[in-house]
């Protein structure tokens, strides 16, 4: 079972992408919506906050987890990592390899939430791989409330994509989407940008790397063996012919809540369940 986390919904892009790409594994998806945004928190409470849906998630018997929220990649992977039984994957080195793959000595940009710009992850990621900083790094701290409100297309997207991101346009070869609201607003930010320039979904990014992975765990088991999965378990055989379970937990259940989880999972949810975080923790 794969364990993905993130502050709020946003993080429902990723779970989306990985289901479409393992549609045979189980998840259970965990949104903090209760503390939602961890970008205004300090890097100490993020870390405590990632640390406490790790463990719920945990206790959810997960094999594997994806921390989904760029500010808790940029602070908490290397702590989750360090000290979790289980492998962690973030979405910041999987956005930027996807963006170093698509455009190899390209101009690379990246956008995202204030607190994800601010904490440095992607220049540092893109500069430890190309030995330079990102062509730009730039907040679009606006594009969270349009997704979430449903403005992705329009004259006000449209407008807003332009004030952020129109100086760029045709100066870039590849934009990481840093932040897992903005892929619903790939069509303005395009427009804004250019053509030519690709852009990358590290949700998308993400799945790709899960799925690389539990195919080479197929090929180590063989064909006649049980099927390895991405945590380590094995799926008997037979057993991938039943349909996978998918859970949705949140911390709260905000007005419109159930509008906003089909925007960002493309569609309705069976059951919501909403749970208390272990108050010690915090």
């Amino acid at each position: 079972m794969i364990g993905i986390f993130d502050s709020g919904v946003g993080g429902l892009t990723v779970l989306r992408a990985i289901r479409q790409r393992l549609p045979h594994l189980p998840t259970v998806y965990l949104g903090d919506t209760a503390r939602v945004p961890y970008g205004t928190k300090s890097p100490e409470v993020v870390i405590r906050y990632s640390r406490n849906n790790a463990a719920l998630l945990l206790r959810q018997g997960v094999e594997l987890l994806v921390v989904a929220c760029n500010t808790a990649s940029a602070h908490a992977l290397d702590v989750l990592r360090a000290e979790l039984p289980v492998p962690v994957h973030g979405v910041v080195e999987p956005g930027v390899e996807a963006a170093l793959r698509a455009r190899p000595g390209g101009r690379i940009g990246v956008i995202g939430t204030a607190g994800t710009i601010a904490s440095g992850a992607y220049q540092r990621a893109i500069a430890a791989r190309t030995g330079a900083p990102p062509a730009v790094a730039r907040a679009c701290p606006l594009f969270v409330p349009l997704a979430e409100e449903g403005w992705t297309e329009g004259p006000i997207a449209e407008a807003v994509a332009e004030r952020y991101l129109g100086d760029l346009r045709g100066k870039l070869d590849a934009l990481i989407l840093g932040c897992t609201h903005y892929p619903l607003l790939r069509s303005v930010i395009q427009k804004a940008v250019g053509p030519e320039t690709v852009l990358v979904d590290s949700g998308a990014a993400v799945a790709e790397v899960l799925a690389a992975e539990a195919a080479k765990a197929r090929e180590a088991a063989g064909a006649d063996a049980a099927v390895a999965e991405v945590g380590g378990a094995a799926q008997a055989k037979g057993a991938a012919d039943r349909p996978p379970t998918h859970r949705l937990l949140v911390t709260d259940v905000p007005a419109r809540f159930e509008e906003v989880v089909v925007r960002f999972l493309g569609e309705r949810p069976g059951r919501v369940e909403q749970v208390d975080l272990d108050p010690s923790l915090w």
